[in-house]
């Protein structure tokens, strides 16, 4: 299985957000996801989800971490990693009818095949996969500690 990892420094501002967005859509085209994928998609918004935390409640710089895995030209498994300076826990909210926040980590959890989240030197990495060929929307309620089995690092390979 071969695995390729590009990497994004963030800033801790608002405006990184758009900026992570436009890289990653380039990154999964240039990794052969087409952006007319409903994967594309999926995994844009979950970048977002992801960085928007990050820049929000760290207010601290952060990386932004694209692992692409399969056999040849074809990905199996994307794997989405925000590494930032806060240790503290993500948590988990229910967000109620009209609150403008609140909505991330319920998204990542209805969207991601599995996510979780672990220290890291002074910070955290809060990770999530999506398997290619995978239903894109699956059943909410998949606890992140039972995906721990599945929590590897990528390889550092190319950053930006």
């Amino acid at each position: 299985m071969q695995v390729l990892q590009v990497q994004l420094e963030v800033r801790p501002d608002p405006a990184e957000v758009g900026r992570a967005r436009r890289w990653a859509r380039s990154r999964l085209t240039g990794s052969g996801i087409g952006v007319d994928e409903p994967l594309a998609e999926t995994l844009i918004l979950l970048v977002s989800e992801l960085v928007t935390n990050a820049v929000v409640h760290a207010g601290s710089p952060a990386e932004l971490r694209l692992c692409f895995s399969g056999t040849g030209p074809v990905v199996g498994t994307v794997r989405l990693e925000v590494v930032d300076g806060s240790a503290r826990p993500p948590r988990q909210r229910r967000a109620e009818g009209d609150d403008t926040n609140g909505r991330g980590l319920e998204l990542v959890d209805g969207l991601a095949d599995r996510w979780g989240w672990q220290p890291e030197g002074p910070g955290k990495r809060i990770w999530c996969e999506v398997d290619r060929g995978r239903s894109v929307l699956r059943g909410a309620g998949a606890e992140p500690a039972a995906a721990a089995a599945y929590e590897l690092p990528c390889a550092l390979t190319n950053r930006v």
